[in-house]
């Protein structure tokens, strides 16, 4: 029993798709691609979030190994997209933040390949059911996975916010204390004189 359990181990680890979770800053006025050659009938995927920079946003471009446009995304904040490669070659993912004039922006993406379907059956060989299932659980545990990073990231996009936002509020609050001591000492004073006796010589 044992020893079935590290076959299916080993069988999951050999048959997970590859995928890279990475960080990249891109510049005002820059963009920057990453590229992957890969064969006929792969399935590819590419999901990203803006973690850090003005809006939030950027724009996306996934391009062919014929230059083909696949996908192409204005002032995205975040995005998940899936396709098959038609045709073998090298495939490109774009970021791009030429609309920012100052600000440059922090994007988190994995990009997820899975296996050709020439490898995935190759020379007629038939799969089994247990192969299949692996496949599948594999693919969930990626899926999970990506979904993790995701989250992470969305989280502390949040907390940032959230702490912005806090210390707007307590300097605003400090601000309106400051003026209100101000008037208080001002409406004293007014009155005080307003009360005073003058006396005539």
């Amino acid at each position: 029993m044992l020893l079935k359990i590290g076959c299916i181990c080993l069988l999951v680890f050999y048959f997970t798709t590859q995928s890279s979770a990475y960080f990249v800053t891109v510049d005002a006025h820059a963009e920057e691609c990453f590229f992957d050659k890969v064969e006929e009938g792969t399935k590819m995927g590419l999901t990203f979030e803006i973690a850090e920079g003005g809006f939030l946003d950027i724009n996306v471009r996934i391009m062919g190994p014929n230059g083909e446009l696949i996908h192409e995304g204005v002032g995205e904040t975040h995005g998940k997209y899936t396709f098959t490669a038609n045709t073998p070659g090298v495939y490109t993912y774009c970021f791009s933040n030429k609309m920012s004039t100052l600000t440059p922006k922090v994007v988190m993406f994995n990009m997820a390949i899975g296996e050709a379907r020439s490898q995935a059956k190759a020379d007629g060989e038939t799969t089994n059911k247990l192969e299949d299932m692996i496949r599948e659980l594999s693919s969930s545990l990626t899926g999970v996975k990506q979904e993790q990073e995701y989250m992470a990231v969305r989280d502390r996009i949040h907390r940032s916010i959230n702490e912005s936002t806090n210390s707007r509020v307590v300097l605003w609050s400090f601000f309106e204390a400051l003026i209100l001591v101000a008037m208080t000492a001002g409406q004293v004073y007014y009155l005080k004189r307003f009360f005073e006796v003058r006396r005539v010589v």
